[in-house]
């Protein structure tokens, strides 16, 4: 279980680990489709990768598995369905910061979109199948200890492998649990996503569109902001990091 109230570790772990990554650049890509697991990945694991995709003219759509309804269980305020409601408006909300439509939505309940990995493979499927060459993907890292993140990860390797699409994985919670000697990533190659300024201003509004997950919904415990402060600055910097 991931305790989003712990420190995790220090952000300068990461620092030379992230300096010394090969860059990532999107020249050829004319098609990105970002999948994330709950409203919001998208945008703190990949936010400045869609901003600077558009900014390069690349076609840019969002998939969101689940509606992100089991954020806060047992809030004594928000009954899973408001939340779900309120998280859809803020993933729409963040997209026009980015400048994409509304995410596409798969339905998929969260915290169980393992019992549906095969569906939400088939669906990916179905969506990248008529894609051109020059098509990417980004989706949430198969292993960033999260089992929905894992899910979708999982769902979209199997997708992209069957149709020849060029995967990145992002990782979100990684850099809570984990550091650069974990044996998780023994591995790994992973490359940074430089960000323009205004890459990482778009990604800053698109964040700030998340109210429910950055801010305590009220005073009850059950309600305290899943992204305090200390987790938010992993994902404001100048680079983003993925895996291929």
């Amino acid at each position: 279980m991931i305790d989003p109230t712990a420190p995790g570790p220090d952000d300068s772990v990461w620092a030379s680990w992230r300096a010394r990554s090969p860059a990532l650049t999107l020249a050829g890509v004319t098609r990105l489709t970002v999948v994330a697991a709950h409203p919001d990945d998208e945008v703190l694991g990949a936010g400045g990768l869609i901003a600077t995709a558009r900014a390069l003219g690349i076609a840019v759509r969002v998939v969101v598995a689940t509606d992100g309804e089991g954020s806060h269980p047992g809030s004594p305020t928000w009954t899973p369905e408001r939340l779900a409601a309120l998280r859809v408006e803020e993933s729409r909300c963040a997209a026009a910061e980015l400048g994409v439509e509304p995410p596409i939505r798969l339905g998929i309940a969260d915290g169980r979109v393992a019992e549906s990995e095969a569906e939400v493979a088939e669906k990916l499927s179905a969506l990248l199948a008529d894609q051109a060459a020059g098509s990417w993907c980004a989706a949430t890292w198969r292993h960033d200890g999260h089992p929905d993140h894992e899910a979708v990860g999982r769902a979209a390797a199997t997708a992209t492998a069957r149709l020849e699409v060029p995967l990145l994985e992002y990782p979100i919670w990684m850099w809570h649990w984990a550091t650069p000697d974990h044996p998780r990533l023994a591995h790994l190659e992973p490359v940074s996503l430089r960000l323009t300024e205004h890459a990482q201003a778009a990604k800053a509004r698109a964040i700030a569109r998340f109210p429910s997950q950055t801010r305590s919904l009220s005073a009850a415990p059950e309600d305290a902001a899943i992204l305090p402060e200390h987790i938010l600055r992993r994902f404001t910097g100048p680079t983003e990091t993925y895996f291929s």
